[in-house]
């Protein structure tokens, strides 16, 4: 339930209502605007209550009840789109943000190597995996806090945020100290209770699609987060499972313009998970961006043939300088800059 209050409601009227939701064992979650406040009034039960029960408080203009599945990460809740800012790079703002480098931290000189490529390229934000779940418990699983100590030391030297992926409430409160970016990988998508921690961690979130969830699954996670108290986050179309066989996952497109009509949240797509071959990530990319997309999340590696994890689908340096270049003028063809 939506209860939006008249511009000018005072203090005292907008904790009534927080008050009154309270009292009948019901959680709130406040959109403090410029020009008005917005109260979620959260509850398994509050299907059952009148609207009246708000509607005739001091200072509410209107009481909504949200149909959805997700409550707070839809529209009704934040009309306004919102802006995810990373020590100093904005997420969902009029520039098209670009995270790069490799799927896995290998080394420092491999590491730093990406950072030179992907900054020098115009990417903004460094990737790579400290913690890696793989399907198979042989494959390389990362360097786990070595990995994370690696990102950190790169970070101070070329001045870029990074984004690796949590793989476990244990891991969270560590991993907020090292990394600018939370990632909550397609596999932990409906993994509730670490949705929740990392929500308390109150760093920047990115979250990913499951590539087996729907839509709607998916901002229900997102509100799992934004539960907490965390409204920093960012969501990501990776691809989805279908019958189709010729990429690793079929890339939804139509998922951008769905999610910019339900959600405020800003998106990122990510081409390289979708593909799953690097001949393919540049016209998934360039896709995207001509759909809406806010950012893209693409796997960089200074030489690909030597990753220990998903080298096919990695760029080299020269691919992902070609893809920058070829990105700016679809960018400016939507009314965006890159």
């Amino acid at each position: 339930m939506i209860v939006e209050m008249r511009r000018g409601a005072s203090r005292e009227e907008i904790d009534a209502v927080a008050e009154r939701a309270k009292s009948l064992g019901l959680d709130v979650q406040m959109n403090l605007g410029t020009d008005k406040t917005v109260v979620a009034i959260l509850g398994s039960n509050t299907g059952k209550l009148q609207t009246d029960i708000f509607g005739v408080l001091p200072g509410v203009e209107s009481v909504t009840r949200i149909m959805k599945p997700y409550k707070l990460a839809s529209r009704e809740f934040h009309n306004a789109d919102a802006v995810v800012k990373v020590n100093g790079v904005e997420i969902g703002g009029k520039r098209i943000t670009v995270m790069a480098g490799p799927c896995a931290v290998e080394s420092e000189s491999q590491l730093s190597k990406s950072a030179e490529i992907v900054k020098a390229a115009g990417a903004k934000i460094l990737r790579g995996g400290a913690f890696k779940p793989r399907t198979s418990p042989f494959s390389f699983q990362g360097l786990k806090k070595e990995g994370l100590e690696l990102l950190r030391r790169v970070h101070r030297e070329y001045g870029m945020p990074v984004i690796s992926e949590v793989t476990d409430t244990q891991e969270v409160q560590e991993m907020s100290e090292y990394c600018d970016i939370l990632q909550v990988g397609s596999r932990n998508m409906q993994n509730f209770v670490l949705l929740s921690a990392v929500g308390r961690a109150g760093c920047p979130v990115v979250l990913k699609r499951g590539f087996s969830c729907t839509v709607t699954e998916w901002l229900t996670a997102a509100d799992y987060i934004l539960a907490e108290g965390n409204n920093q986050v960012i969501l990501c179309e990776r691809g989805i499972r279908t019958f189709e066989d010729s990429t690793r996952f079929s890339l939804d497109i139509s998922s951008i313009p769905v999610i910019k009509r339900a959600s405020y949240l800003p998106l990122i797509v990510d081409p390289s998970h979708a593909a799953g071959h690097y001949a393919l990530v540049p016209a998934l990319a360039k896709a995207a961006i001509a759909a809406g997309a806010d950012g893209l999340l693409i796997e960089v590696h200074p030489n690909p043939k030597e990753a220990l994890v998903d080298g096919l689908q990695s760029l080299t340096p020269s691919d992902f300088g070609r893809l920058m270049r070829e990105l700016k003028p679809i960018a400016e063809a939507v009314g965006r800059t890159i």
